[in-house]
C-alpha cells in the first residue's frame, strides 16, 4: 500500500498556490467589473431601454445563474476536484465580452450574464474552497480578506476603466473589450498553473475536531444559530448590494453626474470594500465575529441612508466609503463563520448553500428595486433598504455567539469552535 505524500496546511506552506489563486480570483473579479458602472448607459444608448424593472432584469439573470451555480458548486464538489469546477466556470466566462460586444437585442445581455453568474458561483467558489483548504484553520479569516480583497478590488478598478473606456471613445460598447482578455487569462492560468488542493481538505479532515452537521441544508439556511444568522446577513448584504448596482448609477444621473463621474463614483464602494478585506479578515482571527458583522451591517444601513443627500458630493463619497468599509467588515467574515462551523468533508456544500441565498439576495435586491422604485421613488427604497440592512445585523447580535475577544459585552460560547 502506497503512502500518500504529507500535505502541509499553512498560508506559508503553499503560498505561491495561494497568491496564484488571488491573481485567478483577481480575474473573476474583473469579469463582473465590466458592467459595474456602464451597464445603464449601454442599455438606454444601444437598445433605448428605460424602466427600472426592465433595467434590472439583467441583474436578476445574473443573480439567478450565480445562486444555482454556488449551489451546483457544492454538490458536484463531492463528484470533480476543485480545479475541474474553477475550469469549468471560465469556460462559461470566455462568451460573455463577446456577447455583450455585439449584442443585437437586449436578450443577448440577459443570456450573457446568465453565463456570467455561472461563471462567477463556479469560478468563484472554487477559489474559495481551496484557499480554505490550503490554510487549514491558522488564519483563516486573513485568507479570507484576501481572496475577496483581490476580487472586488478588482471590481471596483476595472468599473472604472470600462467608465474611462466609455467616456473617452464615446462607444460604451467598448468597456466590454478587456473581458476577452480576462477571460483567456484566468483560464490559461487555471489550466497550466493551478493544483487541486482535495489532499488538504483530507488532512484537516483527519485533525478537526468540527462535528457533522445533521443536515446540511437546513442547519446552514437557519436552524444552525451562526450559520443561520451569517446566511440570511449575506443575503440582505447581496439584496442591497443588487439594488444599488442597478440603481446607483441611476441616482447620481439624476444628480447631474457625468458618464465619467459616474463610473469613479461607482467604483469607490467596490474599491474600498476590497481593500478594507485585508484588514477586516484579519481582525476576525482576533475578534468577535458575530460583532463584526453587527457593526458592519450597521454601516452599510447607515451609508445607504446617506445616500438620499447623494447630490452633496462630500456626503456622496463619505456614504460610498462607509458603505465599502461595513461590506467589508462582513464579507470575509461571513465564509471564515462558515468554514469554521463545518467539518472539512461538507464544506463545500455548506459554502454552496450559504453562496446560494446569498446571490440570491441580487435577485430580490433587483426585483425590489425595479418595482418600488417604479412604484415609490428612488428615495423610498434607499429608506427601507437601509432599515433592512440594520435589522439583519442587530439580529447577528441577538442570535450568534462570541468564541474570541468582544469588542462589547455579548454572548459567548461554550465551545472552542
Amino acid at each position: 500500500m502506497n503512502a500518500l505524500p504529507e500535505t502541509k496546511l499553512g498560508l506559508q506552506e503553499n503560498a505561491l498556490q495561494f497568491w496564484l489563486l488571488v491573481l485567478v480570483n483577481g480575474f473573476v473579479g474583473g469579469m463582473v467589473g465590466l458592467e459595474r458602472s456602464v451597464i445603464p448607459e449601454f442599455a438606454e444608448t444601444v437598445f433605448n431601454l428605460s424602466g427600472h424593472t426592465a433595467l434590472l432584469s439583467f441583474i436578476v439573470a445574473f443573480g439567478l445563474a450565480k445562486s444555482f451555480a454556488n449551489l451546483m458548486m457544492g454538490r458536484l464538489a463531492k463528484r470533480y476536484s476543485r480545479k475541474a469546477l474553477l475550469t469549468f466556470g471560465w469556460f462559461f466566462a470566455l462568451p460573455v465580452p463577446w456577447l455583450l460586444l455585439y449584442a443585437e437585442s437586449w436578450s443577448w445581455v440577459i443570456f450573457a450574464n446568465v453565463l456570467l453568474g455561472l461563471n462567477q458561483g463556479l469560478a468563484w467558489s472554487s477559489t474559495v474552497v481551496m484557499k480554505i483548504d490550503l490554510v487549514g484553520e491558522k488564519n483563516r479569516g486573513l485568507a479570507m480578506g484576501i481572496n475577496e480583497f483581490a476580487g472586488y478590488l478588482a471590481v471596483g478598478l476595472v468599473a472604472f476603466l470600462a467608465g474611462y473606456i466609455a467616456a473617452e471613445s464615446g462607444n460604451v460598447t467598448y468597456a466590454f473589450i478587456p473581458g476577452i482578455g480576462f477571460s483567456i487569462i484566468g483560464l490559461l492560468l487555471t489550466i497550466f498553473l493551478v493544483k487541486d488542493t482535495q489532499s488538504h481538505a483530507s488532512t484537516e479532515a483527519k485533525q478537526t475536531t468540527i462535528p457533522l452537521l445533521s443536515n446540511i441544508w437546513k442547519d446552514t439556511t437557519w436552524r444552525n444559530g451562526n450559520l443561520g444568522s451569517v446566511t440570511l446577513n449575506g443575503f440582505v448584504n447581496n439584496l442591497n448590494d443588487g439594488i444599488l448596482w442597478g440603481l446607483l448609477p441611476v441616482l447620481l444621473a439624476t444628480k447631474g453626474y457625468s458618464l465619467a463621474q459616474t463610473g469613479l463614483l461607482a467604483g469607490i464602494y467596490p474599491v474600498v470594500w476590497g481593500l478594507g478585506q485585508l484588514v477586516t479578515g484579519k481582525l476576525g482571527d482576533v475578534y468577535c465575529k458575530k460583532q463584526l458583522l453587527t457593526l458592519g451591517m450597521v454601516l452599510q444601513g447607515i451609508a445607504i441612508g446617506l445616500l438620499l443627500f447623494a447630490g452633496a458630493i462630500p456626503v456622496l463619497v463619505t456614504a460610498l466609503v462607509l458603505l465599502g468599509a461595513g461590506t467589508a467588515l462582513v464579507y470575509p467574515n461571513f465564509l471564515s463563520v462558515v468554514a469554521e462551523n463545518t467539518h472539512p468533508s461538507q464544506r463545500p456544500q455548506s459554502l454552496g448553500i450559504f453562496r446560494f441565498w446569498r446571490d440570491f439576495g441580487y435577485v430580490a435586491g433587483a426585483v425590489a428595486a425595479g418595482v418600488f422604485s417604479d412604484l415609490f421613488g428612488l428615495d423610498a427604497v434607499l429608506l427601507g433598504t437601509a432599515l433592512l440592512t440594520v435589522g439583519a445585523g442587530i439580529l447577528s447580535e441577538v442570535r450568534m455567539c462570541c468564541t474570541r475577544k468582544v469588542l462589547w459585552p455579548s454572548q459567548r460560547c461554550i465551545s472552542a469552535q
